[in-house]
């Protein structure tokens, strides 16, 4: 889209004020479409110039295996930390998530108290 609105600019095409640039012109929908599916389907979103992934891991695929874990998935709260880290207070609940987050369902392992949950009636 940027190398053809800079040639046709360049070209002097839009000399008058009268024309007006049509953008459907320059935007191909098939591409956005296509990157917007990719970037669905495995979570990576972005790339720089060197064609390294910026995000990962923003999408995932929904857990169907029974209702609970639907919604349970559905209602996951990620604190946006280093799971390595060793740091205690993200991980603990506070007196303001009484009600809204559950104290027992969080995953095992490194993400522990990173990833909640809401309760049920939340």
């Amino acid at each position: 889209m940027q190398k053809g609105l800079e040639k046709d600019i360049y070209k002097n095409k839009f000399e008058t004020h009268n024309k007006r640039l049509q953008l459907e012109k320059y935007i191909k929908s098939d591409i956005i479409t296509r990157g917007l599916r990719t970037a669905l389907a495995t979570g990576n979103w972005g790339k720089d110039k060197d064609n390294n992934v910026l995000k990962t891991g923003v999408s995932q695929v929904l857990s169907r295996l029974t209702f609970a874990s639907f919604l349970s998935h559905l209602r996951r709260v990620t604190t946006p930390l280093d799971k390595k880290g060793k740091q205690t207070k993200p991980r603990q609940l506070h007196n303001s998530h009484w009600g809204m987050v559950c104290p027992a369902e969080t995953p095992e392992g490194g993400s522990c108290g990173l990833v909640k949950n809401l309760s049920l009636m939340s």
